[in-house]
């Protein structure tokens, strides 16, 4: 049975590092980024992943199945509604003439009469 707690407890740890890597990741790329949009990006997919594992840790580490139900509804939540919500606020960002940074290769929202002006 020791081997057993001992894999639970690496397996727990090793979720909880990896939550706590992504949420840094996250973190730094909304400091590090150039722009609004691209800080969004960090900030939601890393953001997501990261409290999705440490949800998912937080669930197992209870010992209780109903907990661990909790914890993975949240992060049924959190993958459904994160990606839709940094859409709207990007688009919404765009649409109240938030540009994009000079490194960005391509807007695909931009009205074509905007890009003929552009050039």
């Amino acid at each position: 049975m020791p081997v057993v707690e001992m894999v639970f407890a690496i397996v727990l740890s090793l979720l909880v590092v990896l939550g706590g890597v992504f949420a840094l990741l996250a973190a730094i790329g909304v400091l590090r980024f150039p722009d609004l949009y691209t800080r969004m990006h960090a900030a939601s997919k890393a953001g997501t992943v990261g409290s999705s594992l440490l949800l998912i840790a937080a669930g197992l580490h209870a010992g209780d199945s109903a907990t661990l139900f909790r914890a993975l509804a949240g992060v049924v939540f959190l993958l459904m509604t994160a990606p839709v919500a940094a859409h709207l606020l990007a688009k919404a960002a765009h649409r109240s003439g938030h540009r994009l940074d000079r490194s960005s290769v391509m807007d695909a929202l931009e009205h074509p009469a905007d890009r003929e002006r552009r050039r």
